[in-house]
C-alpha cells in the first residue's frame, strides 16, 4: 500500500487553519482555492472538482476538534484503497504545521497522486500567505 506524507508549516494560527480544515465543504473556498475549483455537499460526501478537471467523491470519516485531525475516504472504481487524514499542530502562536497522510491502492496510482498533493500544498501556502511584520 502506498503512503503518501505532507508535513506542511504554515504562517498561520493552528486555530486559523482547522477552521478550513474542519470546514468540509468549503474546501475551494478556504483551503485550496485555485487547486479545488468547486465542492457541495451530499450528506457526509463531498463532491470535489479539481483544477484538471477530475471529480472525487470523498466521504467523511471523522472530524475530531480537540486533536484538530480529520479523516476521509474516497471509495472509486480507479482506487481499490483511500484514506486520509488531515491534522493541524500549533508551532507557536502565529505558524502551524498540517500533517496530511494518505494509504492507498493501487500503488500505480501514488505517482499521480503525490503530484496532485503538491498542487495542493501551493494552494494552502496561496490561502495561507506570510504576513509581513
Amino acid at each position: 500500500m502506498a503512503s503518501i506524507h505532507n508535513d506542511v508549516l504554515l504562517p498561520a494560527p493552528a486555530r486559523d487553519v482547522w477552521d478550513a480544515v474542519r470546514d468540509f465543504g468549503a474546501l475551494h473556498q478556504r483551503l485550496v482555492p485555485g487547486f479545488v475549483t468547486a465542492c457541495s455537499l451530499d450528506g457526509e460526501v463531498r463532491i470535489v472538482t479539481f483544477a484538471n478537471g477530475s471529480v472525487a467523491r470523498e466521504t467523511l470519516v471523522d472530524c475530531d476538534d480537540a486533536r484538530q485531525r480529520l479523516v476521509y475516504a474516497i471509495n472509486s472504481e480507479r482506487l481499490k484503497h483511500y484514506s486520509a487524514s488531515v491534522q493541524v499542530i500549533a508551532e507557536g502562536e502565529a505558524r502551524c504545521r498540517l500533517v496530511w497522510i494518505i494509504d492507498m491502492l493501487p500503488n500505480e496510482l501514488a505517482a499521480y497522486v503525490q503530484e496532485q498533493t503538491k498542487a495542493a500544498v501551493i494552494a494552502m501556502h496561496k490561502a495561507f500567505p506570510q504576513k509581513l511584520a
